[in-house]
């Protein structure tokens, strides 16, 4: 048996490991929003006010929410190799219709612990459940048909990045929900719409594509090479395209203080909504990823690929972790307010939180400790999964 093949019926051990890498580096980001004083002075990428550090601190977690977006359709097909297509697309809309849920119930007060929900957050675990209801009507086509629909999607959507629908009524509203991140005031309600469904509802379609490659169709050499080759394409596209400096951006690069910073002002894509560039280089990393861990098999493997088999889990304990501790920071720190961490609008508007936090170094000290800490328990949740595969309810968390 192929040594990638491991865990479970359907799991992929390079496809755990970068799950978990991604999961972790997620972390740090969440971290840095809620405990580094900084966050709530700049934009961490604005490169006239930003350290080389604080810039790739921030620029790093750019490959999350692509790559998660893309292991779910590789994860789909995977399981959609023990299930009809019917079942498939049955699993898909329940648990994309449940994943809504979680985002504007459960991670939105993860988010802001104000239990009156005076702001709804339509962010990543939102995007991923209509992405998986989106590809739960797309597995019913050609594979092929599938893959130049998504190709389409994520090398054109571009086209449209200067159509905007002025106002705050439900077209605007509709609109931003598909390509462009905008805030709404609804009633007083304040609504984010942070991750626009396009071009992410085409990366999951893509990833499912990707899945055909971990079949028993292809060997390890081949599916290594493969992986191998579209990821090196990926970046070698992105950097003539980037250079180019006239499409795949909404935002074009440009010289900057010294040559080092002009470097920063090349690989500062956009992520809201994720423009081809921003595509080419997480998922042609993420391809990369894949073929060279191909046969790797240690101790960082098995550790990191804990996090990847219980991403979910992980990913809701989390929230709520990092936001006690910037509670409990304020509450024992002087001159701090701790009821601030109530927050009745989204924390990048807050302005009532400049002055909290702590210095750089300490966020990364708080996010390893998050980490670590959370291991045991990802662990003994996985070994509960394992042992309990008939549980239904499980597929879910």
């Amino acid at each position: 048996m192929n040594p990638a093949l491991t865990i479970t019926k359907y799991r992929i051990t390079s496809v755990d490991f970068l799950r978990g890498a991604i999961m972790i580096i997620m972390a740090l980001d969440h971290v840095r929003d809620y405990l580094f004083f900084g966050s709530f002075y700049f934009d961490p990428l604005d490169l006239s006010k930003t350290s080389v550090i604080l810039f790739f601190t921030r620029w790093i977690t750019h490959f999350c929410a692509p790559i998660f977006m893309f292991l779910a359709g590789t994860s789909a097909y995977l399981m959609g190799q023990k299930k009809t297509k019917k079942e498939l697309s049955s699993f898909l809309i329940k648990r994309g219709l449940w994943l809504v849920f979680l985002e504007m119930i459960v991670v939105n007060f993860g988010w802001n612990f104000n239990i009156t929900f005076p702001m709804f957050f339509f962010i990543t675990i939102w995007a991923l459940g209509i992405s998986m209801i989106v590809l739960a009507g797309l597995i019913h086509l050609p594979k092929k048909l599938i893959l130049a629909l998504s190709l389409l999607i994520i090398f054109s959507h571009n086209l449209f990045d200067n159509v905007h629908i002025p106002g705050a009524g439900l077209k605007a509203f509709g609109w931003s929900l598909l390509h462009f991140q905008q805030v709404f005031n609804w009633h007083g309600e304040l609504l984010l719409v942070g991750y626009p469904l396009i071009p992410l509802v085409a990366v999951m379609a893509l990833g499912y594509c990707l899945g055909q490659v971990f079949s028993n169709s292809y060997s390890s050499e081949q599916r290594r090479s493969l992986l191998l080759k579209l990821g090196a394409a990926a970046i070698a596209l992105f950097i003539v395209i980037r250079f180019i400096n006239i499409y795949g951006d909404p935002v074009p690069w440009a010289a900057q203080k010294n040559g080092f910073f002009t470097f920063l002002s090349f690989i500062n894509f956009n992520k809201y909504p994720p423009s081809l560039d921003y595509l080419l280089v997480t998922l042609g990393t993420a391809l990369l990823f894949l073929g060279i861990t191909e046969k790797m098999q240690n101790g960082v493997v098995k550790v990191f690929s804990v996090y990847g088999r219980v991403p979910m889990f992980y990913y809701l304990i989390h929230i709520y972790l990092i936001h006690l501790i910037a509670i409990f920071a304020s509450a024992f720190t002087p001159g701090q307010d701790w009821h601030i961490w109530f927050l009745k609008q989204p924390i990048w508007f807050t302005t009532t939180l400049k002055g909290y936090g702590f210095s750089l170094p300490i966020a990364y000290l708080v996010w390893i400790a998050i980490v670590v800490g959370l291991y045991p328990l990802c662990k003994r949740y996985d070994a509960y999964k394992q042992s309990n595969k008939s549980k239904w309810w499980l597929s879910y968390l």
